[in-house]
């Protein structure tokens, strides 16, 4: 049963109908061929019929990209991209010198449907047939707390005080699991990059270069993509 939103774009974009064939995905990997058998004002019924693979096969690469809050479009952008990209999920962060701050729990809910409508967009767009999910707004010091204790491998991308991002992933051979956190505009304080380093998180940096904070995100998921998941 599709939803009323997807049910409008089937109906007034689409221009589908009953009897037509349709693909659709569930969100966890698997999509099908099916048939629709009713289209109302606000839901359709489809019939499936077929399981079929996926237009884009899922990367081997478990990617976790952690991002500080940025301008709305800015991070809309980092969203699609990295649902494009194979991104596992995205984790947006508080941190000191944030470009944007969540006022209440009701402004957080706001940015999580909308950041999730775009993961759902990008998906139908790129051929995944598993959403990226998108977590709710933590701050820097909880997420890396809960963090910690993790064995995958754990990269911080900083403007400063780090080895190349090159030389991070080089030495780590393999990795199935990984997550990479990527500052706001305004970058990292010395005590956040402290408190990264001192909870076990390599430090990185992509040299000389200086890129805006949603270009690093893609740019730096693109990377590892490249060097441990399908990106070839």
């Amino acid at each position: 049963m599709l939803s009323a939103d997807e049910t409008q774009h089937l109906r007034n974009v689409l221009r589908l109908k009953t009897g037509d064939e349709v693909y659709v995905f569930d969100g966890t990997g698997r999509e099908f061929r099916g048939e629709i058998n009713a289209i109302t004002r606000d839901k359709t019924d489809i019939r499936l019929t077929t399981q079929v693979a996926p237009t884009a096969d899922e990367s081997p690469l478990n990617l976790t990209m952690v991002i500080g809050l940025l301008k709305g479009e800015k991070f809309d952008l980092a969203v699609q991209k990295l649902t494009e990209l194979g991104v596992t999920s995205v984790v947006p962060i508080i941190t000191a010198r944030a470009d944007v701050r969540i006022r209440n729990d009701d402004d957080a809910e706001r940015k999580l449907i909308r950041w999730r409508r775009i993961v759902m967009e990008a998906t139908k767009q790129c051929g995944r047939a598993r959403l990226m999910s998108v977590a709710s707004p933590i701050n820097l010091d909880e997420f890396i707390a809960g963090a910690s204790a993790k064995g995958e491998l754990r990269l911080l991308l900083a403007e400063r005080d780090g080895a190349p991002l090159a030389t991070g992933i080089d030495n780590n051979g393999t990795a199935a699991q990984l997550t990479a956190i990527v500052g706001p505009e305004g970058g990292w304080t010395d005590h956040e990059i402290n408190q990264a380093r001192q909870a076990g998180w390599q430090i990185v940096t992509f040299g000389g270069r200086v890129m805006r904070a949603e270009t690093a995100a893609i740019a730096c998921a693109a990377l590892l993509q490249h060097r441990f998941g399908d990106l070839h």
